[in-house]
C-alpha cells in the first residue's frame, strides 16, 4: 500500500500545484475584499508548500512526521480526528 501511494505522489503534487496556481490567478479578479484575496492568495501559498512537502517525502517520511505531530500535540490531533470522523461517517452514512 505505501509503494502505491508512493507512486502517486507526483499525480498529488502536481494537482495541489495546479490548485494553487488556479487560486493565484483568480484571487485578483475575485469580487471580494481585500483581506479575502490575501486569504485566497495564503491558501494558494499553503498549497504550494503541501505540493513541495508531498514531493520531498516518501509515505514512511509523512508518517513520521505525522507520528511526531500526534505526540508533540496530543489535544489538537485528538479533536481533528473527532472531526474529520464525523465528517467521514456524515459523507458514508448518506447524511444531510
Amino acid at each position: 500500500m505505501a509503494a502505491k501511494a508512493d507512486e502517486n505522489r507526483d499525480v498529488a503534487a502536481r494537482g495541489l500545484q495546479t490548485a494553487a496556481s488556479t487560486l493565484h490567478q483568480q484571487a485578483d479578479s475575485l469580487p471580494v475584499g481585500e483581506k479575502m484575496t490575501k486569504m485566497t492568495h495564503s491558501a494558494a501559498d499553503t498549497l504550494t508548500s503541501t505540493a513541495d512537502y508531498v514531493r520531498g517525502h516518501d509515505v514512511s517520511g509523512m508518517m513520521a512526521d505525522l507520528e511526531r505531530l500526534v505526540k508533540n500535540n496530543p489535544g489538537p490531533s485528538l479533536l481533528a480526528a473527532a472531526a474529520i470522523g464525523f465528517l467521514v461517517a456524515g459523507t458514508f452514512s448518506g447524511g444531510d
